[in-house]
Parts: structure tokens; sequence; C-alpha cells
């Protein structure tokens, strides 16, 4: 009798070894971590331009500010490369000039304006020092080697040099403000040429 010899076929179960996981646990993390670092540091760029652009902004809003209050003021009272006082009209709700004084920080990384009322327009007017109020212009100021707040022109937009004599000479003041930029060793500045064809000369 002859006798059939069935074989039944073995089923191993197939899975990772330790080595393998360990592999595949390496690559993810590798892969993560290069994902991770690639948005961490466009996040980082992002939030840098985004920071220079409000910077800009600020920078633009300031020197509008000041060119508005010198184009309105009635006197040069003294001037040099950063720092300038005038007779202007600080707000326009003002009935009288102010004393108004734009100056760079003993620390150098700010703008500063100090407003001193008057009792009177000049020549009537006296400076109510006991009401001086002082304000941050500019909060992160960045000045170039070499630079200067204000440059003063005289007729025909000619540059005048300093210290200026008379400062009834003095016809135009161009404003510079800077603050610093990611993208730029030398930061962001932006310049306004301010007009003063509009002064009360019998001051």
């Amino acid at each position: 009798m002859l006798r059939r010899n069935y074989s039944v076929p073995i089923v191993r179960e197939m899975g990772f070894t330790l080595v393998e996981l360990l592999i595949v646990i390496s690559l993810v993390a590798i892969v993560f971590i290069s994902f991770s670092s690639f948005f961490t540091n466009y996040l980082i760029l992002y939030s840098k331009y985004q920071q220079d652009a409000n910077n800009f902004t600020e920078l633009a809003e300031q020197s509008q500010r000041i060119a508005d209050v010198l184009r309105g003021a009635t006197d040069i009272v003294s001037d040099s490369a950063n720092s300038l006082t005038a007779y202007a009209y600080f707000s326009p709700d003002d009935t009288y000039v102010s004393e108004v004084n734009y100056y760079v920080s003993a620390s150098g990384t700010e703008v500063m304006a100090s407003v001193t009322p008057m009792t009177a327009n000049p020549p009537i007017g006296t400076p109510i020092t006991s009401s001086t109020k002082t304000y941050t212009v500019i909060s992160n100021f960045y000045q170039p080697a070499g630079g200067s707040l204000f440059t003063y022109y005289g007729t025909s937009s000619t540059l005048l040099t300093l210290p200026i004599s008379d400062e009834h000479s003095i016809m135009e003041i161009q404003v510079n403000l800077a603050e610093p930029a990611s993208h730029s060793k030398n930061g962001q500045t932006l310049s306004t040429t301010v007009s003063l064809r509009n002064r009360e000369t019998v001051l």
C-alpha cells in the first residue's frame, strides 16, 4: 500500500528586524529635522523682513511728521548735524509756536524731540520751561558712519557747511532717518527735504 506524502507549506510570519526599524526611524528623523530646520529658518527670515517693513513704516511716518513741523517753522534757533531747534507748531491745535528741539540721544540709538511751549509767538513770547515735554521719535535709530540727522541747504539748494553763522540763510533742511535692517549692514534709510521758504522773515 502506497502512502502519499502530503507536505504542508510552512507559513512564516514576516516582520521588520530591529536593525531595519532603527534604519527607518533614523531616516524619518533626518527628514523631519531637515524640514523642521527649513521651516524654522523660513519663519525667522520672514519675521526679520516683517520687522524691517514695520521699521520702514515707522521711518516714513516720523519723517513726514518732522517734515510737517519744520515746514511750518517760523524761525530756526540753532542748528547742528544731529540737533535742530526751531520755533514751530508741534500740534495743529497749538495757539502759539513752541520751541521744538530734535536731537540724537547720547546713546546714539534714539531720535528725541523736546517741546517747550511759548507764552506767545516770538519775539514777544518766552519759553515756559516748566512745561517742557520730551518725546521719543525713533526708538531704534541707526546712524551710518559719517551720517547726520540734518543737512542744510541755502539758495539754489546749495549745501551749507557747519557751523552756520546766519540761520536765515537756511532755505531747506534734509532730514535723514535710519533704522537697522536684517538684509543690509548699512540699515534702511529715508531722507526728506523740507522747504523753509514760507518762514516769517520778520522774526
